[in-house]
């Protein structure tokens, strides 16, 4: 059991902190990977919470294996977010705040595979097939970097 759901047998659904990594993976197309969550049923990006004793790299890699079956050798850190647009409730009530390291998956080698029953789909979208039921803290990172968003595949190495 991890540190959150551990956490939450005191707190109960309270607002919580929580800290914790994003990943974008863009293949050759400039395309970017998105899960269709099983929780909220909504489309968001690969990612989730630190444990203890975990550095954000760490916490990066683990997410990216156990969501989507991938791995990367490296990741760059292209910014943290934080604030209200990144509050979240779970569909059981849960609510948290969340302060999201966004990082960028380098050297991703590894076939799509939904692995921990939190997706129900991992598809590329580009820029202008996005679905519309994005989850809430994807939307404002979307707002949030704009075009600089779908320009990032090339400056790095692809999947």
């Amino acid at each position: 059991m991890g540190y959150i759901s551990e956490l939450r047998k005191f707190i109960g659904c309270r607002p919580i902190i929580s800290i914790g990594a994003t990943i974008l993976v863009v293949n050759d197309e400039n395309k970017i990977l998105f899960q269709h969550r099983s929780d909220t049923l909504n489309w968001g990006l690969p990612g989730g919470s630190m444990e203890l004793n975990e550095t954000l790299e760490e916490v990066a890699a683990r997410e990216l294996h156990e969501e989507t079956g991938l791995v990367a050798n490296e990741f760059d850190l292209i910014g943290v977010f934080s604030g209200p647009d990144y509050y979240f409730q779970y569909p059981n009530g849960d609510e948290i705040y969340t302060v999201i390291h966004l990082y960028i998956a380098k050297n991703v080698s590894g076939v799509l595979e939904m692995k921990d029953g939190e997706s129900l789909n991992l598809t590329y979208f580009g820029k202008n097939e996005l679905p519309d039921n994005i989850e809430t803290r994807t939307k404002a990172l979307l707002e949030n970097l704009e075009d600089k968003l779908w320009n990032l595949g090339s400056s790095f190495a692809k999947y």
